[in-house]
Parts: structure tokens; C-alpha cells; sequence
């Protein structure tokens, strides 16, 4: 009843996983991150499931963490964040943490999953990305699978 909140990052077959690890977070409860940089048609990006704590102090000091975690984990490169944010706020709160040149994406309301009216559920992405499109997925299927709707984004890096 109070175990762990699990984290997954599930990678396509053409991607290549170059590096892979827990994000170690201060924790009152028990929620945490991954991190895992991919190789992409040649590009290295990296990518952080999320899943933060329900005190907002807690999950200021995770935001930190977690920022402070990308950049000490290898060469910058394109980055994205996601997930459970726990942030009822559209702006401020731990989202604050995520100052310029990071930007948050709020695809839209997408818990509790049957009547959705908060967005706790973000992405967070660094400069070189182009967003196209982002959203919630509804369906049946998403609402009986979870407390919360799946949010998704497509990003695009520019040609070099």
C-alpha cells in the first residue's frame, strides 16, 4: 500500500541506449526518476521519467536535483523530462524551477483519469527542440489503465 511509485522509460528498437540509471531524489514518499541517454540516427539525447513528490517543498528540491543530475551526466544535449509533476499550479510552485531556457509543456487536463480537470502530467524540454504537437491521449483503455491520462508530445530537432 505505500511501495514504491515505478518508473519506466520504454525505448524503440532502433534506438540505442548508450547510458541508464535511477536519478537519486530526496523523497518523503516513495516516488523517484530515471535518466537515459539514447543515440538517435546519430544524435545523443537524453530522457527523464519523473514521478514527483506530493509536498511542494519536496518537489522544488527534486526539480534541483534533477536538473542538477542532466548536467552533470555527460556532454549537454537535447533533453526531455516527463511526468508526474504533482503540480496543480500552471506556473509557479516546483515549476518555476524550470527557468529559461527549459520550456514546460501542459498538454492539458489529465487527472483523474474517467473526469480529468487537473494537468498534473508535463514534459519539459531544453532549447534545441521544435514542438509540433502536444496532447492527452483519451480513450477508454488510458482511463481504466491508470489514475491518470498519458500525455504526449511530438518534437522535432532542426536539420543540421
Amino acid at each position: 500500500s505505500i511501495g514504491w511509485h515505478g518508473n519506466a522509460l520504454l525505448v524503440r528498437g532502433d534506438f540505442e541506449v548508450i547510458e541508464a540509471g535511477v536519478v537519486p531524489l530526496p523523497t518523503l514518499e516513495p516516488r523517484g526518476a530515471v535518466r537515459a541517454d539514447l543515440l538517435v540516427e546519430g544524435q545523443r539525447l537524453r530522457v527523464v521519467g519523473m514521478h514527483l513528490d506530493l509536498s511542494g517543498l519536496r518537489r522544488r528540491q527534486q526539480v534541483r536535483t534533477i536538473l542538477a543530475h542532466s548536467d552533470r551526466c555527460g556532454p549537454a544535449c537535447p533533453t526531455v523530462l516527463m511526468g508526474d509533476t504533482n503540480e496543480w499550479s500552471l506556473q509557479r510552485g516546483a515549476l518555476g524551477e524550470f527557468r529559461a531556457p527549459w520550456r514546460v509543456l501542459t498538454p492539458g487536463p489529465t487527472f483523474p483519469s474517467r473526469r480529468p480537470v487537473a494537468r498534473l502530467d508535463r514534459m519539459v524540454i531544453s532549447a534545441e527542440w521544435n514542438l509540433l504537437e502536444s496532447a492527452v491521449h483519451h480513450s477508454a483503455l488510458a482511463a481504466r489503465g491508470s489514475d491518470h491520462l498519458p500525455v504526449f508530445a511530438r518534437l522535432q530537432l532542426p536539420k543540421k
